[in-house]
């Protein structure tokens, strides 16, 4: 498959740059064997009792960090938390950077770091002097979230952009990007999920700065995916199944949730407790198991989230569904609004 084959026309002005408030006021098109335009407000009429939501509990961390290195300014943007400690980061201006350079990083905390080696990517691994708790508040006082590009902020993320830029289920530190889907829940919004009798589990995949990056090469096999950082505990694999058995729908908030949840479902679709890194990449002809209904926002053209809804509920509906949005006016992105799908 080529990656021509998912790309799509999005006129600019279709780029949300700040979320519907209340949040739950965005638009939500629900995508089955028709269109139907509702709200995200709606969901709760949508699901049933028993139903069960999956949700990505990580939190966005503050990954945008400047650097010195000597006279050079460098900037950093964290992308994976490795199990010794130290990060990988995409680096502006990696090529000045050699192994074994300390890099000193602005603001108050003092923050530095080695350079333990470097990609041909534009990545290096980075071991800072410092970890768990004292290098999480190092990072609060020198890191900015790293927003978007296409979220215009001439000046930096403002502090709306901190509160708005984390999901009500936000518990596990780790992210460089938001899991755009849980943006849309409020306190208000799970009390009437749970009103309707609809369940809740919460799993964790940590969102690497490579998410949201166009595809590489002309196909779709010439791609490789970054690997990101996943846990299913025990008891959400069970919650999952046992809802599932009970006859309930497995919805899935975000392809963040799918893909880790395809990552551990076996052949009879069974959810098993994952611990450790992903690489999955969901594309036409994968046999879903894990979800019968995905919630997602509106995705970038020639991306792999583009790739991973169409081979969800099929490309066909999918390119149909993405222009009866385009044209009803509907938001994209991280901030945009939300669609319903079912699987095909």
């Amino acid at each position: 498959m080529l990656a021509a084959d998912f790309d799509f026309d999005l006129p600019p002005e279709r780029i949300a740059q700040h979320p519907a408030r209340p949040r739950e006021s965005a638009r939500m098109l629900a995508v089955g064997d028709a269109l139907r335009d509702r709200a995200v407000r709606d969901l709760p009429d949508l699901l049933r009792p028993g139903d069960i939501l999956v949700a990505n509990d990580t939190r966005v961390i503050p990954a945008q960090l400047s650097a010195r290195r000597g006279a050079a300014r460098i900037g950093i943007t964290l992308d994976q938390l490795a199990p010794d400690g130290a990060w990988h980061a995409l680096a502006r201006n990696a090529r000045r950077l050699r192994e074994g350079d300390v890099l000193a990083f602005d603001g108050p905390a003092g923050l530095t770091a080695t350079v333990r080696s470097r990609d041909a990517a534009g990545g290096v691994t980075l071991e800072f002097d410092r970890q768990g708790a004292a290098f999480s508040e190092a990072l609060a006082a020198s890191g900015a979230l790293a927003l978007p590009p296409y979220i215009a902020r001439p000046h930096g993320p403002s502090a709306e952009d901190a509160r708005d830029y984390q999901t009500v289920f936000a518990a596990q530190d780790g992210a460089v990007a938001a899991p755009t889907a849980g943006l849309h829940f409020t306190p208000n919004l799970l009390a009437a999920l749970d009103a309707r009798g609809v369940l809740r589990a919460t799993v964790t995949l940590h969102v690497g700065a490579g998410t949201f990056l166009p595809m590489r090469g002309d196909t779709l096999d010439a791609h490789r995916m970054h690997a990101e950082r996943g846990e299913i505990t025990v008891a959400a694999a069970a919650a999952i199944n046992a809802a599932r058995a009970a006859g309930g729908r497995v919805v899935a908030v975000g392809t963040t949730s799918l893909r880790l949840l395809e990552s551990s479902v076996d052949s009879t679709g069974t959810i098993h407790p994952f611990h450790g890194e992903t690489d999955i990449f969901l594309r036409p002809g994968h046999a879903f198991r894990s979800a019968d209904l995905l919630m997602t926002n509106f995705h970038l053209p020639r991306s792999t989230l583009f790739v991973l809804v169409c081979a969800f509920a099929g490309t066909a509906r999918m390119k149909a569904a993405y222009a009866h949005a385009i044209a009803a006016g509907y938001r994209f992105y991280s901030y945009g609004d939300s669609s319903l799908l079912e699987r095909a």
